[in-house]
């Protein structure tokens, strides 16, 4: 799909044999400036023809730098595990958790509430990929319900650890909060 003769313009996307899938972010007078998501900035040279093409935006075409970076951002958020900045409540910094064992012959542990509430943070930022890929994905509707309903209620069970969250609206929310 590589035309030597056109020039590509910005948002164009591209597969590189070597940097992978990527994205056009600037002209220069001799080359692409591309972001690959897996190397990052690399500038390519206008007649290089090794690439594949997958969308070719007309260098004419106007696109505005801001515009390219929305869509790259939009392309990474989708296929990485790019997450919102989420803050642990003003009271827990630098706090400790200790698990403490029954028997008294046993050691407890002590864990910095911040790696804990990370570990939490995961947990919900790839339940919200999972409720992504079952969306997409070609299951029946009534399928589709019933693993939310699963993916509504395992929200439900974390809620216990809304107490951690800085601000409200990053907390979990089950089936009673949904309605509310």
């Amino acid at each position: 799909m590589s035309d030597t003769n056109s020039f590509l313009g910005i948002g164009s996307r591209v597969k590189h044999p070597a940097y992978g899938d990527g994205a056009i972010i600037r002209l220069h007078g001799a080359a692409y400036e591309c972001c690959f998501m897996l190397y990052g900035i690399k500038m390519v040279g206008k007649d290089y023809d090794k690439w594949t093409v997958t969308e070719a935006i007309p260098a004419e075409a106007g696109v505005s730098f801001s515009e390219a970076e929305k869509s790259l951002m939009k392309v990474l958020k989708h296929w990485s595990d790019i997450s919102e900045v989420v803050e642990i409540g003003d009271r827990w910094d630098g706090g400790t958790m200790t698990l403490k064992p029954k028997d008294p012959g046993l050691t407890p542990k002590d864990v910095p509430i911040e790696q804990f509430f990370h570990k939490i943070v995961m947990v919900r930022d790839r339940l919200r990929v999972m409720e992504q890929k079952i969306n997409a994905s070609k299951l029946t509707d009534a399928e589709k319900v019933e693993l939310q309903q699963y993916i509504t209620r395992i929200y439900g069970s974390l809620t216990t650890f809304n107490v951690l969250f800085k601000y409200k609206e990053q907390q979990f929310v089950g089936d009673k909060g949904k309605g509310e």
